[in-house]
């Protein structure tokens, strides 16, 4: 029974590969997201080796703040020599809002890593070595000189002893220092870019010429241990400041940037089960006909003494050989994706080009855990049908196993629809918690659901069409109607597989259309300045822009919001901060209530949005605590706030008690208003000019302002139609390998017509008409699906700014008729296959 499996498979190799596809599909994503972050992961490991010392002193609390800006004194420098088992100690200064500008005039880097803006010492990392080596020239020796890395100064076009152009968000926005050195840093930067400073030029820059750090590295003595430096480093440090080893301090920095990916890894392993759940319906359309193909052979099996264990496990056995061809395929194909990944990343900055692909066994046993599990479960149920093959049916002509009762499949499928429909209307109109995660697990439920009930809810549509067939195509018109309705199971398991991606594809176009459309119009009603000024990256920038523009005449308001991430009761969050007494004539916090809301900000304190209010429980009034770049301070809840698209922020703080508790001096938005009746054009004009050097910062209206908020979303869609395309293709190829299947099928069918006069392109459109039909009635069920879940979720997602529903009509109607082109495309191989068998042969197979 073995052989004969093996025998089996070898002999529909093609058919049983096109069905392996969804399988491949599937396994790559899933290897494909384990590999690259486990690349990504790697490649990290070897800069956080390298930027840490063998005890790090910092500011308490600041563990968790990427680029804080709280400070050491210099002093303490000389302080921490005494202590023993220290044999040096060098302060350091980092800022991440530093980037080179090419020779062209175009950003270095900036769209992923940061840019990296360091003080130069001679301090090693905890690993022994520096992390960074000169190539070329020499270190900054004096202010007005620096040291760049080897990539940056490649790709800006310099050469040791030009004058480089570098941006930053300090006060002074613009500095024009002397390349005097070019390194190599011992490991991979990820595609940061690094200038190198005197400590004083550094300190001039970053610190407002204070003689303070961001952190102090003390080296430990040969026979030190970190953990003995570390002890003895901590007894003589002041309350608010705190020691870690670099071991301590590189674990913690691994594990938040591991954190921070893990959305990429969950990201691709949604859409290797979507590709998984579609392959699911193809495989089980494939084996069920392959099973009913072979059903003399089967029961020839049986005759000859194979029990029916024998012969449900030999169709077992050809899925398991399917999977693990698949698997394989798909893990290699999964190696090639996270190639990709890593080559789209470059692109956008996080430059991994250096980073050798790690493929961990993990990988490897997930691949074919998932592969080969998918393969045999749907399997199974063939597998079980070929059992029952009874040994008299060898000694019949025309052998059939009877069609199992489709009730109860359409009452199951009935029962989980209207499960899900209500786990759809809990979320959407009762006060449940998750509402969102309700509506998720129901739309799941409709969509399973329905593909349960396909058979009967599909007739309809497949007898309308069959009407316009009759009366466009004839008697070929009528024969295509019947082969579509001849096996009702097979038919809606083929289409199930399109309307699966056609209703996630439906469903974004709607979500994506109401989210741009709700946007707009809350930025429509709510943005009252005449221009936003922004990082063209999404970072900060200098103040010194807001001064600038200040000083034009025919500005009257220039409104500045500055931002970062803070705790708030210990959940981490984006804290915004504005001035009350400006804001309101720029921007709108509250829609409805936005006088009261900046009059209680004008006292101090902090505003929260409602939704953000209930989630961490409190309320106007309520003490709450609050970590801002790592200095924790108590902060009264001034008030409550039903937020807009517009609102900076879910937590607001005016600009005061931002300064006064640390916050960055750097701007995030500038809100620009000019007098009435200014010359818009001579203001347009002179704001071009105070940014026209500096390309981290960009200058819009309000239409350009809609667009920037839109561009993600489109962005986001277009990545999602691209992923969810994988899932169609699986469906096409599912629409082909059923129609080849069923050609083979009914060969000697096809035999007879053609004897008595069916021509060729007869037959190809009789083909033709049924592949249509299939795509058509996935595309409709899909569609209406779609815009029924795309509704629903906007109707979640209304309180939080998505208040405008938008049905993109053209775009689905668009879906609508590449479906019918799919359905063409997908019988053209099956259809010259057909058109290609001689009469008397197919006549007299079996």
């Amino acid at each position: 029974m073995l052989r004969a499996s093996i025998k089996s498979v070898l002999g529909r190799k093609l058919r049983l590969l096109m069905s392996a596809f969804a399988v491949i599909l599937g396994v790559a994503f899933v290897a494909g997201s384990f590999i690259f972050t486990d690349t990504l992961g790697k490649s990290f490991d070897g800069i956080m080796n390298s930027s840490v010392g063998d005890v790090i002193v910092r500011p308490a609390g600041t563990e968790d703040s990427f680029g804080s800006s709280q400070t050491l004194p210099g002093d303490l420098v000389a302080e921490l020599k005494d202590v023993p088992g220290a044999r040096a100690v060098d302060g350091n200064l980092t800022d991440y809002t530093t980037f080179v500008v090419s020779k062209k005039g175009k950003l270095i880097g900036g769209q992923g890593a940061p840019g990296l803006g360091v003080n130069f010492n001679t301090a090693p990392s905890a690993g022994g070595e520096s992390m960074f080596r000169l190539a070329e020239g020499a270190w900054p020796a004096k202010d007005g000189e620096i040291a760049v890395d080897s990539r940056t100064a490649k790709t800006g076009g310099y050469v040791v002893g030009d004058t480089v152009q570098v941006v930053t968000a300090a006060a002074q926005a613009k500095v024009a220092p002397k390349l005097t050195g070019i390194m190599e840093p011992s490991g991979s930067l990820v595609g940061a870019s690094v200038v190198v400073w005197t400590t004083h030029q550094a300190q001039a820059l970053y610190q407002e010429g204070k003689d303070v750090y961001n952190d102090v590295w003390v080296t430990a003595a040969d026979g030190t241990s970190q953990d003995e430096l570390q002890t003895a480093v901590a007894k003589v440090l002041p309350p608010d400041l705190e020691a870690v080893t670099g071991e301590k301090a590189a674990e913690a920095m691994r594990t938040s940037i591991q954190d921070s990916m893990k959305f990429i890894t969950y990201f691709l392993l949604i859409f290797a089960a979507i590709a998984l759940v579609v392959g699911t319906f193809i495989i089980v359309n494939t084996f069920s006909i392959l099973v009913a193909q072979r059903m003399k052979e089967l029961a020839l099996f049986r005759a000859i003494g194979a029990s029916r264990q024998q012969v449900a496990r030999s169709v077992l056995v050809e899925a398991f050989i399917v999977g693990l061809v698949g698997s394989t395929v798909g893990l290699l194909v999964g190696i090639g994706l996270a190639i990709a990944i890593k080559a789209l990343f470059g692109s956008i900055g996080l430059d991994l080009s250096d980073a050798s692909l790690v493929i961990a066994p993990r990988t490897v046993l997930a691949s074919y855990l998932v592969g080969l599990i998918v393969t045999l479960l749907a399997a199974y149920l063939p597998a079980r049908r070929a059992g029952k093959v009874p040994p008299v049916a060898a000694m019949r002509d025309d052998v059939t196993l009877a069609e199992t009762s489709m009730h109860r499949r359409v009452i199951a499928g009935a029962a989980l629809a209207i499960a899900g429909a209500i786990a759809m209307g809990l979320g959407l109109f009762v006060d449940v918690p998750n509402a969102i995660v309700w509506i998720g697990i129901g739309i799941l439920g409709v969509l399973l659901g329905v593909a349960g009930t396909s058979p009967l809810v599909g007739r309809p549509l497949i007898t309308g069409m069959g009407r316009l067939y009759r009366r466009m195509f004839g008697a070929v018109g009528v024969m295509a109607e019947e082969n579509a309705l001849r096996n009702p199971r097979r038919t809606a398991a083929t289409a199930s597989a399109l309307m699966i991606g056609v209703t996630l594809v439906s469903m974004m176009a709607v979500f994506g259309s109401s989210a741009k459309q709700s946007i707009n119009g809350e930025i429509e009603r709510n943005f009252k300045a005449d221009y936003l000024v922004s990082n063209a990256i999404g970072s900060d920038f200098s103040p010194s822009v807001g001064d600038e523009i200040a000083k034009i005449p025919g500005v009257e308001t220039v409104s500045r919001m500055k931002w970062g991430m803070g705790k708030v009761k210990n959940s981490d969050e984006w804290i915004a901060a504005v001035d009350p007494a400006t804001f309101g004539s720029v921007s709108t916090i509250d829609e409805k209530n936005d006088a009261t809301v900046l009059k209680q900000l004008t006292a101090g304190g902090l505003l929260i949005d409602s939704e953000k209010a209930s989630k961490l429980g409190v309320k106007a009034g309520d003490m709450v605590p609050v970590t801002l770049q790592g200095k924790p301070f108590d902060v009264k809840v001034a008030g409550t706030f039903e937020s807009s698209a517009t609102a900076p922020s879910g937590l607001i703080v005016d600009l005061a008690t931002w300064t006064q508790h640390g916050g960055t001096a750097a701007d995030g938005q500038v809100f620009v208003k000019a007098a009435e009746g200014a010359d818009m054009a001579a203001v347009t004009s002179a704001i071009d000019k105070v940014v026209a050097d500096l390309p981290t910062v960009s200058v819009k209206d309000m239409a350009g302002y809609a667009e920037e908020q839109s561009k993600p979303i489109d962005q986001m869609l277009m990545i999602i139609y691209a992923l969810l395309g994988l899932a169609v293709i699986i469906a096409i190829l599912g629409i082909i390998n059923t129609l080849a299947l069923s050609v083979i099928e009914r060969t000697r069918e096809i035999g007879l017509l053609r004897a008595v006069g069916l021509g060729r392109g007869q037959l190809r459109r009789m083909l033709r008409l049924e592949s249509v039909v299939i795509a058509i009635l996935g595309a409709v069920l899909g569609i209406v699906l779609g815009v029924v879940f795309g509704i629903a979720i906007q109707r979640a997602l209304a309180d939080q700014g998505f208040t405008a529903l938008s049905i993109p009509w053209l775009q689905l109607i668009a879906f609508l008729l590449l479906a019918g082109l799919v359905g063409v495309l997908a019988s053209v191989w099956p259809g010259r296959r057909a058109a290609k068998m001689q009469i008397l042969d197919a006549i007299s197979s079996e």
